[in-house]
């Protein structure tokens, strides 16, 4: 019976060894400026992390609250070493933790100190430069605790949040993206207008002269900061399908787009398949030179006392024939064209949804077309957890 008693109180001990084999630690408010996180929300972010360290035992709100009632300062502006020891003390803490969040410019700085309640020293400290991501404060809270502590830190996400001093940068700092599905229309212009108009049997589309288009558009950013991004866009489109036709596009553009306003503006060169032959307008009818030459030398007539050299080298035949030029023919064989594509727009945002509208003109051979394009994306954000502590 004894040893019986004996093996179970051994167990006992055992199990509360265990339970109180984490060093406690508790977190004072920390002084928060610039930021709309308050003080006690911050406390909370870092009490969490600490949590999910699994290295010490960490005091809730609900332990300190005697104490805050007891003194308003504990709850408000204890900061300095001498306070957070007396403080640790009447909780019976091991360590004591707190520290700062700053605003300074387009960064976010914070600092954060252990002190070791027993010895009245700084057991550790860290400080970390971030960028102004207000938003990923917990994660901020996330890294700077894990280099702290001298614990692996997840390289993707302290690169994602770091602070960069260059001006140039391969971050995400300044980035909205706006890859994604685009919709739009197009209205033909110039020689554009008049393709398709003309009738088919002369070549034209015989449509009327505004096109859908449906396309996709990729995006990377290769400059960024705050304030500007510049960007290299990719924007692949199929117009004309409610019209029976594929006309398909791919445009490469350098964009530029500024700040939270989200304006932009994008230039460069674009690609189509096209269908051209050489021909003009004579009297009203587009004639290819093929049929404009059958036409003529059908005209020829040899009991007419003219010989067929002089009928073919007749001035007007060769005027025509002379300022006949490269022209839109849906007859023709199909080869590529190059295009020039300017674009100006804004970015709406609506939560987690990009609303990028733009108008654009594409430049070709005398004509052109102008319309407007509106895309859609979902920003994808990590969820913050704010709760339990």
């Amino acid at each position: 019976m004894k040893s019986t008693l004996l093996i179970l109180c051994l167990f006992a001990f055992t199990l509360g060894g265990v339970a109180q084999g984490n060093s406690s630690i508790a977190v004072a408010n920390p002084n928060v400026e610039g930021l709309y996180a308050t003080p006690e929300m911050c406390a909370k972010m870092i009490r969490l992390e600490l949590s999910k360290l699994n290295k010490y035992s960490v005091y809730d709100k609900f332990d300190m609250q005697d104490l805050y009632d007891s003194n308003e300062a504990y709850k408000t502006s204890c900061l300095s070493k001498k306070c957070l020891v007396e403080f640790g003390q009447k909780l019976g803490a091991n360590y004591m933790m707190t520290g700062s969040f700053d605003l300074l410019g387009n960064k976010i700085v914070i600092t954060l100190k252990m002190i070791d309640v027993a010895n009245n020293s700084v057991y550790k400290s860290g400080l970390k430069e971030f960028t102004n991501q207000e938003k990923e404060l917990q994660r901020m809270v996330e890294v700077l605790l894990t280099e702290m502590l001298d614990i692996p830190v997840n390289k993707e996400l302290s690169d994602r949040l770091k602070f960069d001093n260059d001006i140039i940068t391969k971050a995400n700092v300044g980035k909205v993206s706006n890859a994604g599905p685009r919709v739009g229309v197009g209205f033909m212009t110039g020689a554009f207008y008049e393709y398709a108009n003309r009738s088919k049997s002369q070549g034209g589309l015989d449509i009327f002269p505004a096109v859908s288009m449906i396309g996709y558009q990729l995006e990377a950013q290769y400059v960024g900061t705050d304030n500007f991004s510049a960007l290299a866009e990719f924007i692949f489109n199929v117009n004309g399908l409610e019209q029976g036709k594929f006309i398909p596009t791919l445009s490469i553009l350098n964009g530029f787009r500024f700040g939270d306003s989200a304006w932009e503006f994008a230039f460069g060169p674009g690609f189509t398949l096209t269908k051209t032959s050489m021909g003009r307008f004579v009297d009203g009818d587009y004639q290819t030179q093929r049929e404009y030459q059958d036409y003529w030398e059908g005209e020829f007539n040899p009991n007419s006392g003219e010989s067929y050299n002089s009928h073919m080298n007749n001035p007007d035949y060769l005027d025509i024939m002379n300022t006949m030029e490269e022209t839109l023919d849906d007859r023709a064989d199909v080869k590529g064209a190059f295009m020039f594509v300017m674009a100006f727009g804004r970015t709406f945002r609506s939560g987690a949804l990009n609303i990028p509208v733009n108008i654009f003109y594409s430049s070709r051979g005398g004509g052109g077309i102008a319309g407007i394009n509106i895309g859609f994306n979902v920003t994808k954000k990590k969820t913050t957890v704010m709760t339990g502590l």
